[in-house]
């Protein structure tokens, strides 16, 4: 039973077993580690997984998180032999204190994510994928959402994400086969950011996080991601209405009297998300 206030506050290296978990600087870095089982998602690692992320999302010092994999796979999804008997009794329902890693449930994550793919991505995999923010694939990545040769359908947002990021008909072609794509197919989808060499993923990946977390405001971006969100996830004739909504609480914010003053004495903005 995931719920917030078991989250150990005074250290991220010592309570995961299947993921390791570090702050560099402002970023939280996740690491999937289990790449003995091409870094499949048994339920502790799902647990593991939401801990992190909830905690991300409750620590004001942290801006951006970045999703990789060790190893030369990112994840070839779900271990269904360990959940088979543990999907319907709820692992994947989240508590409102909680994000669920695939943003069907639970807790809104409101801050900026970004995931470094290689190697085998399948199924959930890629739903960790659309549900993140930017996401930087090596071209040797090989991807799969292939739930429906498991007697399965996707569960994880894809039903819903892959749809409207690709479009129906690219996204049925691989959805309702579960057909192998490559990083220039996921790329020209329009399902990753950029795709570059073999073994470059995490330090592209990692440059912008590290950008993102130094040189964004933290309420500008959290307020960007809300409005971006809206128009994609309720409809655009609500976030319309609601976009010009943001901007008294950013125009009397700390961080923009900081942004401007940078602009006027020619210097990087230092924001403290106030």
């Amino acid at each position: 039973e995931m719920t917030s206030n078991n989250l150990d506050k005074a250290s991220f290296q010592t309570d995961y077993v299947r993921l390791n978990v570090e702050q560099k600087d402002s970023v939280l870095l996740i690491e999937l580690n289990r790449p003995e089982k091409y870094n499949a998602f048994d339920s502790l690692m799902i647990q593991e997984l939401s801990k992190a992320l909830t905690e991300y999302e409750q620590r004001d010092e942290l801006r951006c998180a970045l999703l990789y994999a060790r190893g030369e796979n990112f994840t070839t999804g779900l271990d269904l032999m360990e959940l088979q008997d543990k999907v319907l009794s709820g692992i994947f329902d989240y508590p409102n204190d909680c994000i669920d890693p695939w943003g069907v449930s639970g807790m809104p994550r409101t801050k900026p994510y970004v995931v470094a793919v290689q190697g085998l991505c399948f199924t959930a995999g890629i739903e960790l994928m659309l549900n993140a923010d930017i996401v930087i694939a090596s071209d040797d990545s090989c991807f799969a959402q292939m739930e429906v040769q498991r007697g399965l359908m996707p569960f994880g947002g894809a039903t819903i994400r892959f749809v409207q990021t690709a479009g129906w008909q690219k996204a049925m072609r691989y959805l309702l086969t579960g057909d192998r794509f490559d990083a220039a197919t996921a790329d020209a989808m329009g399902l990753v950011s950029q795709v570059v060499p073999k073994g470059e993923q995490f330090a592209v990946a990692l440059k912008i996080a590290t950008q993102i977390s130094s040189h964004s405001a933290p309420l500008a971006v959290k307020r960007l991601l809300q409005s971006a969100k809206q128009g994609t996830e309720q409809d655009p004739k609500t976030a319309f209405a609601n976009v010009l909504g943001y901007l008294p609480d950013l125009f009397l914010s700390q961080d923009f009297a900081e942004g401007v003053a940078s602009l006027r004495e020619k210097r990087p903005a230092q924001f403290q998300g106030k």
